[in-house]
């Protein structure tokens, strides 16, 4: 049985790298333009690393950087606004094998959308802070919980060190930073505050649950490659992708819901009827 010092060990590199990471990443969210741009561009290349290093690819090899450029130039692709060329980059990665190909979609989805959601919505910083703030206090939330609680683990033989108490916690630390999110947002103005608590409660729940399944898939892959950490970057954390899974999940979502926003507004006033609106002109096309 594990002391509690041993459960509490890593809570203090864990504070420090988070703030250095909020620091560096709040400060070019609020900033946006070209040094945001080249933030999620040094990400997807980091991503990219640690995926390829993940299964045994080498980035000093000729297609271990060919795998990194293939990121990039999505993001890039991205940054100059070419949606329309960025999905030939994930589609044609199937040269890498089929898990390095997943694993690079993944890593473009999730940087195209954060340059999105940022750089091509009216909410702008509000749009990225939003989903950041869900997974962060859904993470936050369930390691807490779960080390104060403890109790039955949710995917054992995935991450034993997950709870289901944890899990209950996380979702409620989503929806209520989701809440606080929304309402320093500036929109509640331009809608009933009610309505307004209840459709971003609903999605920061969604997305807490997209989050923890993001947090639960990056260790089934760790676990089927027999290792602990995707990398040693983030001291308490591990690699980009060990700190970033969930995001890989949560951020494309984030960036499908705001194509149904109506224009001023954040994804997480999106209703039904947005929704509705936004599907039948997608297929009435």
């Amino acid at each position: 049985m594990r002391s509690s010092g041993s459960n509490w060990k890593d809570l203090r590199p864990r504070l420090i790298s988070a703030v250095v990471l909020i620091l560096v990443a709040g400060g070019a969210i609020w900033a946006g333009g070209p040094f945001y741009e080249v933030l999620i561009l040094l990400a997807m290349c980091g991503l990219a690393s640690e995926m390829a290093a993940l299964f045994g690819l080498s980035v000093r090899s000729w297609r271990g950087v060919l795998y990194l450029g293939w990121a990039v130039c999505a993001g890039l692709a991205a940054c100059a606004g070419r949606w329309s060329a960025i999905a030939a980059f994930p589609m044609t990665a199937f040269l890498f094998g089929t898990p390095l190909w997943l694993g690079n979609a993944a890593i473009v989805a999730a940087g195209s959308a954060l340059l999105w959601l940022r750089l091509h919505t009216l909410p702008g910083a509000w749009s990225v802070v939003f989903p950041i703030a869900v997974v962060v206090a859904s993470d936050s939330s369930a390691y807490l919980v779960g080390r104060l609680v403890g109790g039955p683990k949710l995917a054992p033989r995935i991450s034993p060190g997950k709870t289901r108490s944890g899990a209950v916690g996380g979702l409620c630390g989503a929806i209520l930073a989701g809440m606080l999110v929304a309402s320093l947002a500036g929109v509640d103005g331009m809608m009933e505050r009610t309505s307004l608590l209840l459709r971003s409660g609903v999605w920061a729940a969604l997305l807490g649950v997209v989050a923890q399944a993001g947090d639960l898939a990056e260790s089934a892959v760790k676990r089927a490659r027999g290792v602990k950490d995707s990398g040693t970057l983030l001291p308490g954390h591990g690699g980009l992708l060990d700190r970033f899974d969930a995001m890989l999940a949560v951020m494309p979502l984030a960036a499908v819901l705001s194509l149904a926003a109506q224009p001023g507004f954040g994804f997480w006033t999106v209703g039904l009827a947005d929704l509705v609106e936004a599907i039948s002109h997608v297929f009435g096309q």
